[in-house]
């Protein structure tokens, strides 16, 4: 039994990229579940992570953990951010490889087309 499920991303995200491949910051797995990190730190349960950023310069999505902890663990010293990150950074193996397997189907474009 498969279940679909509608996420919302920046229409300039990267595709997502095959299981295994490279990350490219596309945020489909962030956008469609909080990883174990989320529900650890953030008590996230279900939905798009809060702390899935979208970086314009970079044109990709960020782990907000990862980038500035401190902004969602007010608890967390700004002496120990950089040591945080570290440890996020090897938990969610950022950058490593895809780790979802959601398959992908783009909405067709509610803007009307030429006449």
């Amino acid at each position: 039994m498969s279940s679909t499920k509608t996420i919302w991303l920046h229409p300039q995200a990267p595709m997502k990229p095959e299981l295994g491949q490279s990350c490219n910051g596309c945020g489909v797995c962030c956008a469609a579940e909080p990883c174990p990190v989320a529900r650890v730190f953030l008590w996230q349960y279900r939905g798009a992570c809060r702390a899935l950023i979208w970086n314009a310069d970079h044109m990709r999505y960020q782990c907000g953990m990862l980038i500035q902890p401190a902004y969602y663990l007010r608890w967390l010293p700004l002496a120990w951010q950089y040591r945080f990150s570290q440890m996020i950074n090897r938990w969610i193996a950022a950058g490593i490889g895809c780790d979802s397997d959601a398959e992908v189907a783009i909405a067709p474009s509610s803007e009307p087309g030429p006449s």
